[in-house]
């Protein structure tokens, strides 16, 4: 008598219809409550990280500005003039200092840091130019070529500079003058807001006077304590410009 073997159900598990569609309705939970966190999350993270790219960019601008005011030069334009060359206004300022960066050859070069637009808007621009003496005649920076524009800072934020001989007092303008400022000051200002920014600062110019007068037998140089009368302190006419902790650091860092 031969014994009949049976093919018995195979020796797996799985998961029934019911597990799968509880499995399938706990994950779309799951995702439904990351998606709503990541939703909460994410523009803050987007404001944070606006916010500190924009604050390693106004410590870039400030820096760039504050090496390049604290290392004016006293040159003059060429040998028939005694004024420095420099100019400043409300929303610009062209000097001479010494060349640097890393495809720079040793020297002078002029400096002028004002607005201008493009496509992206209005923007404050660092532009230079190899510093060559001026013929005869017209010793005016605006028939300099600037080239190597770099962007500082872009609307909505404005700059605007102002400068002092010293005296505690501050002009919008500094324009031929037989010195050059103590002190330079920038404010930067938020056009959407209106305020002025707390990272606003100062610095302080190195060299105010030609060489020749650090010469004991030259004769005492003429002194021009601000190139606008009217906008001095008269009742503290010999009270020093307050420019800040903030600008001395700055200018610590000049280069």
């Amino acid at each position: 008598m031969k014994r009949v073997h049976r093919r018995g159900r195979p020796n797996t598990a799985g998961f029934t219809l019911l597990e799968a569609l509880v499995a399938t309705t706990l994950m779309g939970m799951i995702l439904a409550a990351i998606g709503a966190i990541t939703a909460q999350w994410l523009p803050s993270w987007d404001r944070g990280f606006i916010r500190v790219q924009r604050s390693e960019l106004f410590t870039v601008a400030l820096n760039r500005l504050a090496a390049d005011l604290s290392a004016a030069e006293f040159i003059t334009a060429n040998r028939g003039t005694t004024l420095p060359l420099f100019e400043g206004s409300a929303s610009a300022v062209t000097l001479v200092r010494s060349a640097v960066g890393p495809n720079t050859d040793p020297g002078l070069e002029v400096v002028r840091i004002a607005e201008d637009a493009d496509r992206k808007g209005i923007a404050l621009v660092r532009t230079r130019t190899r510093f060559v003496p001026f013929g005869l005649g017209d010793v005016s920076p605006n028939q300099l070529n600037f080239s190597d524009p770099v962007v500082l800072l872009r609307a909505p934020f404005r700059v605007s500079f102002s400068y002092s001989a010293g005296d505690g007092s501050w002009s919008d303008t500094w324009q031929n003058t037989n010195q050059l400022p103590a002190a330079v000051r920038f404010l930067i200002r938020d056009t959407t807001t209106g305020r002025t920014l707390a990272i606003s600062s100062a610095a302080i110019v190195h060299v105010e006077l030609p060489a020749d007068c650090a010469d004991p037998s030259t004769p005492t140089c003429p002194l021009q304590s601000t190139p606008n009368a009217n906008n001095r302190n008269a009742n503290n006419p010999n009270r020093p410009a307050d420019v800040g902790p903030a600008a001395r650091g700055n200018a610590s860092r000049g280069l």
